[in-house]
């Protein structure tokens, strides 16, 4: 009997199982969203959000604790920093669970598993509707460019002269093959 027994296995060894939840949880500090399997969201989410928890508390000890679970320095202090104060009024439920369906492959049951105050459009930089997009002022001078952008520019432009002195060296008809000559039958030898 399964008295007590808290936890999937989720078909892996314990080691295996650690693991898997680090690199997950690694990719939903970076990101702020994971899609991943329903059942692996629903082990996640606890450990994620007591990593959040301390995170608000923001002691030497509470870094110790998430360095645990996240290796990546950045990733802490990322949480540290962003995350964890965007939290600081709620008690708790920090991320959230949308079921996507099926996957097509094997059937599985599919998640995403996100912050609660996680707005995809800005993360695309996108601006928000009320927000109105920052102007130069009249009479200011137009911001310069980057140089990654001019060099980009320079290279599409050099690739067609690329291409056409590529497409004039090829040559048009393919020079024609020697005949091949066929093998010669022994001549038999004795008379039977």
């Amino acid at each position: 009997m399964r008295h007590n027994v808290a936890g999937r296995k989720l078909g892996r060894t314990t080691s295996h199982r650690l693991a898997l939840f680090r690199n997950q949880l690694a990719s939903l500090m970076a990101a702020e969203r994971i899609v991943t399997t329903l059942p692996k969201a629903k082990e996640l989410r606890p450990i994620a959000e007591r990593l959040i928890t301390h995170g608000k508390a923001g002691t030497v000890h509470a870094r110790r604790m998430v360095g645990r679970w996240i290796p990546d320095r950045d990733l802490i202090k990322k949480l540290f920093d962003e995350i964890a104060p965007r939290h600081a009024e709620r008690p708790g439920g920090y991320l959230r669970i949308v079921k996507l369906g099926n996957r097509l492959g094997d059937g599985a049951e599919m998640a995403v598993l996100e912050f609660v105050d996680y707005d995809p459009a800005k993360k695309r930089g996108v601006a928000a509707k009320g927000e109105a997009a920052a102007k130069p002022a009249e009479g200011a001078p137009a911001p310069e460019k980057p140089k990654k952008e001019k060099a980009e520019r320079k290279a599409a432009e050099a690739k067609p002269e690329r291409a056409e002195t590529k497409k004039a060296a090829k040559p048009t008809a393919r020079p024609a093959a020697p005949a091949k000559k066929k093998p010669s039958m022994p001549k038999k030898i004795g008379g039977s």
